[in-house]
């Protein structure tokens, strides 16, 4: 008897499945209705000759079609498609890397980046709705990618919701302040009952007080293992006359040894975005500085530069808050030039920040990423309208660990080079310092002329640099090799 119980409830199911496999068919009891009517009404049989039917209503969409939503890849289908990230009003949405872009030609529209090339399917017309409760107990399989703190999450809230949206979500208020690259608060919320990071960014999905959620997530610098500097020579820049006078330049970096001789007199202000979490490292910070404006034996690529220096790395890492802290306070300094030495993963917050930054009139500089050939996409430098720099040898050779993307932008000397250091100097390799090295090229232009402009600077680089591998515009060299006696002559 439960052999036959079992077997009856197969042949159920079975039958089940094949009437929900079958295309549904449109019923009707109109006898004046002709064949191509009544298929037109069958979805599942309807001829090309439906479509201009489906548009009477003068919309030019079918009733009821979904459009893909976009800039949310990371979460399921479902979530993006009932809650997409709103743009707030008057802001265009979030710049895609722009990887074959020529900067003399903006008029071309910029290709999608490959993480936005994934087709995300439409919810189904008809289907079920979803409520936010619903969403509470499903985990998504997989709601970020990159490293995030796994109990935090990053919001941007209009009004004086905060504490509301706290109790109503069950987060706790860790930290809150008024950002000037974004325009609005942003608070850093608590998940004290361990939910998973993308569960807590769906539920807030739904609730309009919020105004964009994001990971916390953790970004890395970008040093690899590791003489007379080779820079100046490789990138066509005379070291007697170099010079970035009164240039106002931020650095988001570790900590520094401002006693290093290399940077006397070279540090016009420092800021530190992390003040709970005891220095350990000055290395890298040092080094980016002295590579950028160094002075004396260590001479840097634009000595006289005013460096601003925001401390916002310790271990070799950062989180997203603590880096959005560093770029407002880097924008309040009034400065011409940002160096970012560190890579992380795509983030809405930071790709606002640096588009609003640039809106500013701000250049941005950023290492490509040392995570070799296969390594996705690396940001901030990915993001459109940031330079984004790969490292050479002295032989113009690319360093082997470099990211490669058709988002690189441009190649400079970033491998075994000397530069100051917490403990006197060192040989340093990466795209970090390749970036430093671009920095200081760029000041020199900004000392020759102050009133060029960042639209101006990311031309110039792009049509003067020397061209490496492939003919034209590559994945591994960018444009090329960074030429600042070219550059110089660029006509406006």
């Amino acid at each position: 008897m439960a052999a036959r119980a079992v077997i009856g409830f197969a042949a159920l199911l079975v039958a089940a499945m094949t009437i929900a496999a079958a295309p549904a068919l449109a019923q009707t009891d109109d006898p004046n209705r002709t064949q191509t009517e009544i298929d037109c009404l069958n979805r599942a049989t309807a001829a090309a000759d439906c479509a201009e039917d489906d548009t009477k209503d003068g919309s030019g969409e079918r009733p009821g079609a979904d459009s893909a939503a976009t800039g949310a890849v990371f979460l399921p289908a479902l979530i993006v498609d009932l809650f997409p990230n709103p743009v707030g009003d008057g802001q265009a949405p979030l710049p895609t890397p722009n990887p074959r872009r020529d900067p003399a030609n903006d008029a071309l529209p910029p290709p999608a980046s490959p993480a936005d090339a994934a087709a995300i399917p439409a919810a189904a017309p008809g289907g079920p709705i979803v409520s936010p409760s619903d969403l509470v107990a499903a985990e998504p399989p997989r709601a970020v990618i990159g490293d995030f703190v796994p109990d935090e999450v990053l919001v941007t809230v209009d009004g004086d919701a905060v504490q509301q949206i706290a109790a109503s979500f069950g987060l706790e208020v860790r930290s809150q302040r008024q950002s000037q690259l974004l325009g609005t608060t942003l608070v850093r919320y608590g998940i004290p009952d361990g939910r998973p990071v993308g569960v807590v960014l769906a539920q807030l999905a739904a609730d309009g007080r919020t105004t964009r959620r994001e990971p916390n997530h953790i970004y890395s610098l970008q040093q690899a293992a590791a003489i007379v500097n080779y820079a100046f020579e490789r990138i066509a820049l005379d070291s007697k006359e170099a010079s970035g006078e009164n240039v106002r330049i931020a650095v988001i970096d570790t900590a520094i040894d401002d006693t290093n001789p290399a940077l006397s007199g070279v540090i016009a202000d420092q800021f530190d975005a992390m003040p709970d979490v005891p220095v350990e490292a000055r290395d890298h910070g040092t080094s980016i500085d002295g590579l950028i404006a160094g002075v004396g034996a260590l001479k840097g690529m634009a000595p006289g530069a005013r460096i601003y220096h925001a401390r916002a790395f310790e271990g070799g890492k950062s989180s997203m808050d603590v880096i959005l802290a560093a770029l407002d306070w880097a924008a309040e300094q009034d400065v011409r030039i940002i160096n970012m030495s560190f890579v992380g993963p795509k983030n809405d917050l930071l790709g606002v920040a640096c588009r609003n930054a640039r809106a500013l009139g701000i250049v941005l500089v950023a290492a490509a990423g040392n995570n070799g050939p296969k390594a996705p996409y690396g940001y901030p430098a990915a993001f459109d309208g940031v330079i984004a720099v790969t490292a050479t040898d002295a032989k113009d050779g690319l360093m082997q660990q470099a990211n490669r993307g058709a988002y690189v932008f441009l190649s400079a000397p970033g491998v075994e080079m000397v530069a100051p250091s917490g403990a006197g100097s060192d040989v340093v390799t990466g795209t970090s310092f390749a970036a430093a090295i671009v920095t200081g090229a760029i000041a020199n232009l900004l000392h020759a002329a102050p009133d060029r402009s960042a639209d101006w600077v990311e031309k110039a680089l792009a049509a003067t640099a020397r061209d490496l591998g492939p003919e034209g515009r590559d994945n591994d060299f960018g444009y090329g090799l960074l030429n600042a006696r070219a550059a110089e002559a660029a006509k406006e």
